[in-house]
């Protein structure tokens, strides 16, 4: 197996004969580190869920404010929308990217369509955080800190499992090499507007702690 250069001089993905992809080691490391993060974030809601289940008048430990209230989202319908709590869908999917994060780690190749495939479901659970996101704004009116780490993983996790998954067409296509080339400052303005959105729907409060 190879790993090249891409056009900002960071390793980029290559395709062996087997059909594997190299993972650079800084791809590898990110899933790893998103598998776990989001891994130990819907194990903890979880937790919490149980404890409010079992006690109505529970305090999650990341219920801060009237703003940072984990308590306030856990009792939403959009909390449970599959019908049993969301974090149960998030504690299998990182399960999986946390494997393979530990299998790209350790060199052991992947075929691409199980890139392409974890890639489809990262962006599935992509579209789910962004539904989060709008429902926690403008129709729940609170923010659940360990949801925000989910989310804080998830959208780069997109980036760099799409890039595992278009690795063949990087040598051939000159809009999947551009899209590459920017794939960390488009995750950068992604972030940008989320925060933007929240400091403006929540600004009268943000506004009474400066």
């Amino acid at each position: 197996m190879t790993v090249t250069a891409d056009p900002v001089g960071q390793d980029a993905p290559s395709s062996d004969q087997a059909g594997g992809v190299a993972v650079p080691r800084s791809s590898a490391l990110w899933v790893l580190i998103a598998g776990f993060v989001g891994l130990a974030a819907a194990l903890t809601l979880t937790i919490e869920k149980i404890e409010l289940l079992i006690n109505p008048d529970y305090v999650p430990t990341c219920s801060i404010n009237p703003v940072l209230s984990c308590g306030s989202v856990m009792i939403t319908p959009q909390a449970s929308l599959f019908g049993f709590p969301n974090p149960l869908i998030g504690i299998v999917s990182f399960a999986v990217v946390l494997v393979t994060g530990v299998l790209a780690v350790a060199r052991v190749p992947l075929p691409r369509w199980y890139w392409a495939g974890l890639a489809v479901g990262t962006l599935a659970g992509t579209v789910f955080v962004h539904w989060l996101i709008f429902q926690s704004l403008y129709r729940i009116g609170a923010l659940c800190p360990y949801c925000m780490v989910v989310w804080a993983v998830t959208i780069p996790l997109l980036v760099v499992t799409a890039g595992m998954a278009l690795a063949p067409q990087r040598s051939g296509s000159r809009l999947v090499r551009t899209l590459y080339s920017w794939r960390w400052s488009v995750v950068t303005l992604w972030f940008a507007a989320v925060v933007l959105l929240i400091l403006v729907r929540f600004w009268n409060y943000w506004s009474t702690l400066l």
